[in-house]
Protein backbone atom coordinates (compact mmCIF):
# COMPACT_ATOMS: atom_id res chain seq x y z
CA UNK A 1 0.00 0.00 0.00
CA UNK A 2 1.27 3.49 -0.89
CA UNK A 3 2.03 5.27 2.16
CA UNK A 4 3.13 8.62 0.27
CA UNK A 5 1.04 11.20 1.26
CA UNK A 6 -0.47 19.60 1.78
CA UNK A 7 -0.38 25.49 2.71
CA UNK A 8 -3.36 25.69 4.67
CA UNK A 9 -6.02 28.16 3.57
CA UNK A 10 -8.53 29.02 6.48
CA UNK A 11 -12.31 28.19 4.85
CA UNK A 12 -13.61 30.57 6.67
CA UNK A 13 -11.11 33.63 5.06
CA UNK A 14 -12.14 33.46 1.57
CA UNK A 15 -15.27 32.64 -0.72
CA UNK A 16 -14.48 29.48 -2.67
CA UNK A 17 -14.27 31.09 -5.88
CA UNK A 18 -11.47 33.13 -4.09
CA UNK A 19 -10.20 29.93 -2.63
CA UNK A 20 -9.60 28.26 -6.28
CA UNK A 21 -7.85 31.20 -7.49
CA UNK A 22 -5.70 31.16 -4.61
CA UNK A 23 -4.29 27.55 -5.16
CA UNK A 24 -2.85 28.18 -8.41
CA UNK A 25 -0.46 30.39 -6.92
CA UNK A 26 0.18 27.44 -4.01
CA UNK A 27 1.89 25.02 -6.11
CA UNK A 28 2.67 21.10 -5.28
CA UNK A 29 5.78 21.49 -3.14
CA UNK A 30 9.96 21.40 -4.69
CA UNK A 31 10.35 21.52 -8.18
CA UNK A 32 6.82 21.92 -9.76
CA UNK A 33 5.19 25.53 -10.42
CA UNK A 34 1.88 25.72 -11.08
CA UNK A 35 1.08 27.58 -14.25
CA UNK A 36 -1.47 29.88 -15.85
CA UNK A 37 -4.23 28.27 -17.57
CA UNK A 38 -4.81 24.85 -15.51
CA UNK A 39 -8.29 24.85 -15.93
CA UNK A 40 -7.83 23.64 -19.50
CA UNK A 41 -4.37 21.64 -18.81
CA UNK A 42 -4.47 18.39 -20.46
CA UNK A 43 -2.77 15.24 -19.05
CA UNK A 44 -0.98 12.21 -20.43
CA UNK A 45 -2.95 9.03 -20.20
CA UNK A 46 -2.81 7.13 -16.90
CA UNK A 47 -2.12 10.85 -15.24
CA UNK A 48 -4.04 12.23 -12.16
CA UNK A 49 -4.26 15.26 -14.36
CA UNK A 50 -6.10 13.26 -16.93
CA UNK A 51 -8.74 11.62 -14.70
CA UNK A 52 -9.99 14.70 -13.30
CA UNK A 53 -11.42 15.66 -16.87
CA UNK A 54 -13.32 11.80 -16.89
CA UNK A 55 -15.09 13.19 -13.70
CA UNK A 56 -18.55 14.72 -13.37
CA UNK A 57 -18.56 18.40 -12.62
CA UNK A 58 -22.50 19.48 -10.76
CA UNK A 59 -23.48 21.56 -8.39
CA UNK A 60 -23.16 20.44 -4.81
CA UNK A 61 -26.44 18.87 -3.23
CA UNK A 62 -27.62 19.56 -0.17
CA UNK A 63 -26.33 17.93 2.96
CA UNK A 64 -30.07 17.49 4.23
CA UNK A 65 -30.21 13.64 5.71
CA UNK A 66 -26.35 13.25 6.55
CA UNK A 67 -25.23 11.32 9.24
CA UNK A 68 -21.77 9.66 10.45
CA UNK A 69 -23.94 6.39 10.52
CA UNK A 70 -25.08 6.77 6.80
CA UNK A 71 -21.60 5.29 5.93
CA UNK A 72 -21.93 2.32 8.79
CA UNK A 73 -21.46 2.78 12.67
CA UNK A 74 -17.84 3.31 13.28
CA UNK A 75 -15.31 1.60 11.45
CA UNK A 76 -16.04 -1.84 9.98
CA UNK A 77 -14.01 -5.56 8.75
CA UNK A 78 -14.54 -4.79 5.02
CA UNK A 79 -11.38 -7.13 3.96
CA UNK A 80 -12.71 -9.52 6.46
CA UNK A 81 -9.27 -10.19 8.60
CA UNK A 82 -10.50 -9.47 11.72
CA UNK A 83 -9.67 -6.51 12.49
CA UNK A 84 -11.30 -3.34 12.20
CA UNK A 85 -10.48 -0.87 8.98
CA UNK A 86 -8.88 1.79 11.70
CA UNK A 87 -6.33 -0.51 13.07
CA UNK A 88 -5.60 -2.17 9.48
CA UNK A 89 -5.02 1.90 8.61
CA UNK A 90 -2.55 2.05 11.73
CA UNK A 91 -0.21 -0.53 11.00
CA UNK A 92 0.43 0.32 7.27
CA UNK A 93 1.01 3.85 7.53
CA UNK A 94 2.97 3.71 11.23
CA UNK A 95 6.39 2.99 11.47
CA UNK A 96 7.43 0.92 15.04
CA UNK A 97 4.13 -0.61 15.80
CA UNK A 98 3.68 -2.45 18.64
CA UNK A 99 0.66 -4.54 18.78
CA UNK A 100 -2.24 -5.05 22.27
CA UNK A 101 -3.41 -8.08 21.12
CA UNK A 102 -3.89 -9.36 17.22
CA UNK A 103 -5.76 -6.48 15.92
CA UNK A 104 -4.96 -3.40 18.43
CA UNK A 105 -2.12 -0.72 18.13
CA UNK A 106 -0.80 0.32 21.32
CA UNK A 107 1.99 2.21 19.99
CA UNK A 108 3.69 3.63 16.65
CA UNK A 109 5.09 6.64 15.04
CA UNK A 110 3.42 8.31 12.23
CA UNK A 111 7.17 9.29 11.10
CA UNK A 112 6.12 11.74 8.33
CA UNK A 113 3.16 13.00 8.60
CA UNK A 114 1.33 14.06 5.07
CA UNK A 115 -0.11 16.96 6.14
CA UNK A 116 2.16 18.69 8.31
CA UNK A 117 5.01 16.76 7.42
CA UNK A 118 6.02 16.59 11.49
CA UNK A 119 6.50 13.17 12.90
CA UNK A 120 4.05 12.14 15.40
CA UNK A 121 4.32 9.72 18.14
CA UNK A 122 0.87 7.72 18.48
CA UNK A 123 0.15 6.13 21.56
CA UNK A 124 -3.15 4.60 22.30
CA UNK A 125 -5.77 6.38 24.66
CA UNK A 126 -3.87 9.68 24.28
CA UNK A 127 -3.47 9.98 20.41
CA UNK A 128 -2.17 13.47 18.46
CA UNK A 129 -3.50 10.74 14.89
CA UNK A 130 -6.41 10.32 12.84
CA UNK A 131 -7.47 8.28 10.22
CA UNK A 132 -8.64 10.90 7.76
CA UNK A 133 -10.78 10.11 4.93
CA UNK A 134 -9.23 11.62 1.99
CA UNK A 135 -12.34 12.18 0.06
CA UNK A 136 -14.61 13.29 3.35
CA UNK A 137 -17.85 11.82 3.92
CA UNK A 138 -19.80 14.47 4.24
CA UNK A 139 -18.33 15.25 1.44
CA UNK A 140 -19.28 12.20 -0.55
CA UNK A 141 -22.75 12.31 0.67
CA UNK A 142 -23.09 16.21 -0.94
CA UNK A 143 -21.96 14.78 -4.44
CA UNK A 144 -23.91 11.79 -4.80
CA UNK A 145 -23.25 9.44 -2.19
CA UNK A 146 -26.97 9.81 -0.37
CA UNK A 147 -27.71 8.13 -3.76
CA UNK A 148 -26.04 4.66 -3.05
CA UNK A 149 -26.82 1.81 -0.74
CA UNK A 150 -25.51 1.53 2.20
CA UNK A 151 -23.19 -1.26 0.98
CA UNK A 152 -21.40 0.86 -1.01
CA UNK A 153 -21.01 3.87 1.53
CA UNK A 154 -20.04 1.45 3.82
CA UNK A 155 -17.10 0.28 1.61
CA UNK A 156 -16.21 3.86 0.95
CA UNK A 157 -16.21 4.41 4.15
CA UNK A 158 -13.74 1.82 4.85
CA UNK A 159 -11.54 2.09 1.20
CA UNK A 160 -7.65 2.16 1.77
CA UNK A 161 -7.16 3.82 -0.71
CA UNK A 162 -9.31 6.52 0.62
CA UNK A 163 -7.86 6.55 4.12
CA UNK A 164 -4.41 7.69 5.45
CA UNK A 165 -3.36 8.50 9.12
CA UNK A 166 -2.49 12.32 9.83
CA UNK A 167 -1.90 14.90 12.07
CA UNK A 168 -5.34 15.08 14.18
CA UNK A 169 -5.40 19.27 14.93
CA UNK A 170 -4.73 19.34 11.09
CA UNK A 171 -7.70 16.90 10.08
CA UNK A 172 -9.82 19.17 12.25
CA UNK A 173 -9.07 22.09 10.13
CA UNK A 174 -9.55 20.45 7.20
CA UNK A 175 -13.26 19.39 8.01
CA UNK A 176 -15.57 18.10 5.10
CA UNK A 177 -13.53 20.56 2.82
CA UNK A 178 -12.23 20.13 -0.26
CA UNK A 179 -9.47 20.74 -2.94
CA UNK A 180 -11.62 23.96 -3.51
CA UNK A 181 -11.49 25.01 0.33
CA UNK A 182 -8.73 23.28 1.86
CA UNK A 183 -5.18 21.80 1.36
CA UNK A 184 -3.06 19.96 3.76
CA UNK A 185 0.00 22.61 4.79
CA UNK A 186 2.68 20.37 3.91
CA UNK A 187 3.57 21.65 0.25
CA UNK A 188 5.20 18.85 -1.05
CA UNK A 189 2.51 16.18 -0.16
CA UNK A 190 -0.37 18.51 -2.90
CA UNK A 191 0.16 16.58 -5.39
CA UNK A 192 -0.06 13.26 -4.05
CA UNK A 193 -3.54 14.17 -1.87
CA UNK A 194 -5.10 15.57 -5.22
CA UNK A 195 -4.02 12.40 -7.11
CA UNK A 196 -5.80 10.74 -4.14
CA UNK A 197 -9.19 12.60 -4.40
CA UNK A 198 -9.24 11.98 -7.87
CA UNK A 199 -8.82 8.19 -7.42
CA UNK A 200 -11.50 7.95 -4.80
CA UNK A 201 -13.67 10.04 -6.89
CA UNK A 202 -13.34 8.42 -10.16
CA UNK A 203 -14.13 4.93 -8.21
CA UNK A 204 -16.94 5.62 -6.82
CA UNK A 205 -18.48 8.32 -9.44
CA UNK A 206 -18.22 11.08 -6.88
CA UNK A 207 -18.51 14.11 -8.40
CA UNK A 208 -17.22 17.30 -8.46
CA UNK A 209 -18.47 20.88 -8.21
CA UNK A 210 -16.70 23.68 -11.18
CA UNK A 211 -14.23 25.31 -8.29
CA UNK A 212 -13.14 21.98 -6.99
CA UNK A 213 -12.35 21.06 -10.98
CA UNK A 214 -10.53 24.02 -11.10
CA UNK A 215 -8.54 23.80 -8.02
CA UNK A 216 -7.69 20.59 -8.70
CA UNK A 217 -6.62 20.80 -11.96
CA UNK A 218 -4.36 23.64 -10.81
CA UNK A 219 -2.59 21.91 -8.39
CA UNK A 220 -1.90 18.86 -11.00
CA UNK A 221 -1.02 21.04 -13.57
CA UNK A 222 2.18 21.52 -11.72
CA UNK A 223 3.11 18.05 -11.73
CA UNK A 224 2.08 16.87 -14.84
CA UNK A 225 3.24 13.06 -14.38
CA UNK A 226 1.37 12.13 -11.06
CA UNK A 227 -0.02 9.20 -11.92
CA UNK A 228 -3.71 8.21 -10.64
CA UNK A 229 -2.97 5.79 -7.76
CA UNK A 230 -4.38 2.27 -8.37
CA UNK A 231 -6.86 1.02 -5.62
Amino acid sequence: MRINRINRISRNALPATALAAALVVTGCGPGTTAKGGAPGAKGAAGSALAAVDQLTVKGRAPKTGYSRDQFGKGWSDTDHNGCETREDILKRDLKDVKLKDKCDVSSGTLAHDPYTGQSITFKRGASKIDIDHVVALSDAWQKGAQQWDKQKRTAFANDPLNLIAVDASANRRKSDGDAATWLPPYKAYRCTYVADQVAVKKKYGVWLTDAERTAMKSVLDGCRDQKLPAG
